[in-house]
């Protein structure tokens, strides 16, 4: 049954979403890397295809090689644990967009048992480096990484101020044309 507390709870959750790239020594248990993955598995994708696996990354030495690959990724040196999204590579366009929707709901899913992450991408030759690191086939597309872990207090508690800061609104929303602003 609806409760407007549930909407309030989960829209502040939502509101306070923030990509953590600090990560405290303790690992995150098997069973919440289960759930993420389960989360990850009934994420939604145009027609269905579900274009994806996952490689789950736990080693450190493995992290650090993912790390150093090309593009901006290099907070996974850091984390615990790291998920690479392996892409079909069929339709760049439209699993772009299965890509960024299943990246959110890792994350979202994470942030509901306390675990921080970043997504972070591989670019160019990192493309390449990552998917020969890691054994994968040649056809499929690499470029998302997720970095998890528990996010290291002392550097959650220095962002916290400058977290808040947003644009207003009046902005970014645009009423019916472009030009057009909210009313008053």
């Amino acid at each position: 049954m609806y409760q407007p507390t549930d909407t309030q709870t989960l829209l502040r959750s939502l509101r306070t979403l923030r990509a953590v790239r600090e990560f405290s020594p303790d690992p995150v248990p098997e069973e919440v890397v289960h759930d993420l993955l389960e989360v990850a598995r009934w994420s939604g994708s145009a027609r269905n295809v579900q274009p994806w696996e996952l490689v789950v990354i736990r080693d450190r030495e493995s992290l650090a090689v993912l790390a150093a690959c090309d593009g901006y990724a290099g907070h996974l040196a850091g984390a615990q644990l790291g998920i690479v999204l392996v892409m079909a590579g069929d339709n760049n366009e439209q699993e772009t967009y299965d890509e960024g929707r299943l990246s959110e709901r890792i994350m979202l899913a994470a942030a509901a048992h306390g675990v921080g992450g970043c997504i972070g991408w591989f670019t160019g030759q990192g493309r390449v480096d990552a998917k020969h690191h890691l054994g994968i086939p040649e056809h499929r597309l690499v470029r998302t990484a997720i970095s998890l872990g528990y996010p290291d207090e002392a550097a959650l508690r220095a962002r916290q101020s400058s977290g808040d800061a947003r644009k207003p609104l009046a902005e970014i929303i645009h009423q019916e044309q472009y030009g057009r602003g909210m009313p008053d």
